[in-house]
């Protein structure tokens, strides 16, 4: 019997970060958890990456995941907005690294083709392959369903990512 391993995927985001967690044993997996922090929209730029390390902290510590998952974000937006977003995903890389979690990291397009069959397959289409893929998922809003995809994704190839490093 394989051991089994619990997983966080992050979906990065100063004013939306989804974050869901899942059960990896060989190739079954099966949801624990997931949601949404929303740090006030509100405040200076220093209090509300603050607010989103407190929350993901209070997330890590709840349900005490063995590695994470954290999707590269793609941004087509204003240099200030990439800066900040920017800014979101350190807190979001930092966070798990500083509890000494394993972090991975995945582009979106790599997300979606292991997940959906497609690496350009719209938000919905990802919700819906994660519902199927986990039944007992139960999330509210797409942040949540695409941080739940980030974790499958970590889950499908993070053996072959360990063999690699092993090797290398």
């Amino acid at each position: 019997m394989s051991l089994s391993t619990r997983i966080i995927g992050i979906d990065p985001g100063l004013r939306r970060c989804g974050w869901g967690v899942i059960e990896s044993r060989g190739s079954r997996l099966s949801y624990v958890a997931s949601g949404t922090l929303t740090p006030p929209i509100d405040g200076s730029l220093a209090e509300r990456l603050a607010a989103l390390f407190a929350g993901l902290g209070a997330v890590l510590d709840q349900f005490a995941p063995d590695e994470a998952a954290v999707e590269e974000t793609f941004v087509n937006a204003g240099p200030r907005s990439a800066l900040i977003l920017g800014q979101a995903r350190g807190v979001v890389l930092l966070t798990p690294a500083a509890r000494g979690l394993p972090v991975a990291e995945y582009a979106a397009n790599l997300v979606k083709k292991s997940v959906v069959g497609t690496g350009h397959a719209a938000k919905g289409q990802v919700a819906l392959m994660v519902k199927t893929l986990m039944p007992a998922a139960d999330f509210k809003g797409p942040d949540a369903a695409d941080a739940l995809a980030i974790a499958i994704c970590h889950a499908h190839h993070r053996v072959s990512n360990q063999r690699l490093k092993a090797m290398a």
